[in-house]
């Protein structure tokens, strides 16, 4: 259903709920504000770009998302995408690139894509999840540790390398403060969650570090001020040649955002007990992309940690999400220029508290504890995703499952003969198994099991050819496909070719009706002629005595 969930909870709507999203929706937006400004910096662009996203595309995802609590924004997700394109194609080109995923957002939606997004492997989230969270980690080194580094390299070894030829440049002033955000961070939650420990962390050590005059770069020094403002909307301008340099990274960030929002919306339902609509979800984060770029925003997303936040404080309709982007505006409006004296250090700080809860360890081990398969695509994706390229993973990984998928499907499709009895054993509690019936003289029965794709033509056809005497009539039980393929299909109509030439008939049992449609479309039923293709052993044995009587 393509109709927004603020339209449906609107109908029972009453003073007491407001009240409750209210504050939820205040909570979550100085929640978000250090977040915003860290997953900008950390994306290689200037701070005041997450807070637009955060506005912009929280504003929009929560008026026309498709889920009752769900908080939009930029998140540590997109940092390693992001920071990839402005490195290789500029701020210019990241805008362009977050419009088109918009675009594709909503087309996905419109396709009704949704449910197809939720079947991405696990083991491919885990990989790439985790991998953002070591690089994320990496990222923040730097400034954790106040090493004076003109520029830190983008490859992650290079990275680390560099860390330790400048390692002699420690700033202690800037390890106290980082190494204290992230005690804080982590330890305020023991005292109350309706409170952050992040903002807490933000406010004590920016108080010290200005009143002490710590000699730690800041907000600042590093970008300069912030706009108190929104910026004026301009579209970019998009011709094909931009198109073609930033179809494949506009397409990461699309299937990433499609990927995190489905998840974050999936996890708040389980929390409220509530339902979400998967494609107008999808198409209120492409409308959001679409405007954070027109704006000058990042990419944004469903952000599952500050959605909890608004889950956990009362918040129970898209209005506490409208109130969050409602209180970042006012922030940046009135408080934005007091952000300018936040350390580096400290937003350092965060993010590994970030990168540590989105690690997901304890996946990443137990998928590491489970099918060789699975643990093929986890290390794949995750070494991808490090040491070349975010893009490169998701796209080794998903070819990757899809193999697997195929391999596995392949091994449950099976063509056996079974004229002999050769299962005799295996069809005890089988009521039509062929052992109870009397096949006649110059009959052979073969039973295909599972879908009959490309994946399992080869067992077919190998089957096929140990067929060491030639029959008058094949029989093909069919009772156990769910589908047929078009290589399915070539394949029956090319053994239907070598068998007629060998004056064999083929007569098919149980065909189910999507089977049979298949077989119709292809004309492949006419081939073997419609009174061939029975739905039962039984018709299909009659059958067979009737074309041996009539020879």
């Amino acid at each position: 259903m393509l109709k927004p969930k603020l339209f449906s909870t609107l109908k029972d709507y009453n003073k007491d709920q407001f009240v409750r999203d209210l504050i939820a929706g205040v909570i979550v937006g100085i929640v978000a504000l250090p977040l915003a400004i860290a997953f900008a910096i950390a994306s290689g662009v200037s701070p005041e770009k997450g807070l637009y996203t955060a506005i912009i595309a929280g504003f929009i995802i929560s008026v026309f998302g498709g889920s009752r609590v769900q908080i939009g924004g930029p998140t540590g997700a997109f940092i390693v995408i992001v920071y990839g394109i402005v490195q290789k194609y500029g701020v210019d080109g990241l805008t362009i690139a977050t419009f088109m995923a918009g675009v594709m957002l909503i087309v996905m939606g419109l396709a009704r894509f949704g449910s197809v997004i939720k079947f991405i492997p696990h083991p491919l989230i885990v990989g790439f999840t985790s991998a953002i969270a070591l690089i994320i980690f990496s990222s923040q080194i730097k400034d954790f540790l106040g090493l004076n580094m003109a520029q830190v390299p983008s490859d992650f070894i290079d990275k680390w390398a560099d860390y330790f030829k400048h390692f002699s440049s420690v700033n202690g002033y800037a390890i106290l403060v980082a190494g204290g955000t992230v005690g804080l961070t982590l330890g305020f939650s023991k005292i109350t969650t309706k409170i952050p420990g992040s903002l807490i962390a933000i406010l004590v050590f920016t108080a010290l570090a200005f009143f002490f005059k710590w000699p730690i770069e800041t907000i600042g020094s590093k970008f300069g001020a912030i706009p108190s403002s929104l910026p004026s909307p301009v579209i970019p301008h998009i011709d094909f040649r931009t198109v073609k340099h930033l179809i494949q990274p506009a397409f990461t960030i699309a299937l990433l955002g499609g990927i995190e929002s489905l998840l974050s919306a999936v996890v708040s339902d389980g929390m409220i007990g509530g339902k979400h609509r998967s494609n107008m979800e999808l198409v209120a984060q492409g409308a959001a992309n679409l405007f954070s770029a027109i704006f000058g925003g990042i990419p944004a997303t469903g952000a599952i940690a500050r959605t909890a936040t608004n889950v956990k404080n009362g918040g129970r309709t898209p209005v506490a999400g409208i109130v969050h982007a409602i209180t970042l505006l006012i922030i940046m409006v009135f408080i934005g220029k007091w952000a300018t004296l936040i350390p580096m250090s400290c937003l350092a700080g965060i993010l590994i508290v970030v990168a540590y809860n989105m690690s997901e360890w304890q996946s990443f081990v137990s998928v590491v504890k489970g099918p060789r398969s699975d643990v093929v695509i986890l290390l794949a994706t995750f070494f991808l995703t490090v040491l070349v390229d975010l893009t490169v993973a998701i796209e080794v990984g998903m070819v990757l499952s899809a193999f697997l998928f195929m391999r596995r499907m392949a091994q449950v499709s099976n063509v056996n003969v079974i004229t002999d009895e050769l299962n005799d054993s295996d069809e005890k509690d089988d009521p039509k198994a062929i052992s109870r019936y009397k096949v006649p003289p110059g009959v052979e029965v073969y039973e295909i099991e599972g879908p009959f794709f490309f994946g399992a033509a080869s067992s077919f056809i190998e089957a096929i050819k140990l067929i060491e005497r030639s029959p008058k009539i094949l029989i093909i039980r069919m009772r156990h496909v769910p589908f047929i393929d078009a290589t399915g299909l070539h394949t029956l109509e090319e053994m239907q070719k070598k068998t007629s030439g060998r004056n064999i008939k083929i007569i098919l049992s149980g065909v189910n009706p999507e089977v049979y449609s298949a077989l119709n479309k292809s004309d492949l039923a006419e081939k073997i002629e419609q009174k061939n293709i029975l739905s039962n052993i039984e018709g299909a044995l009659n059958r067979a005595r009737e074309i041996l009587a009539g020879q």
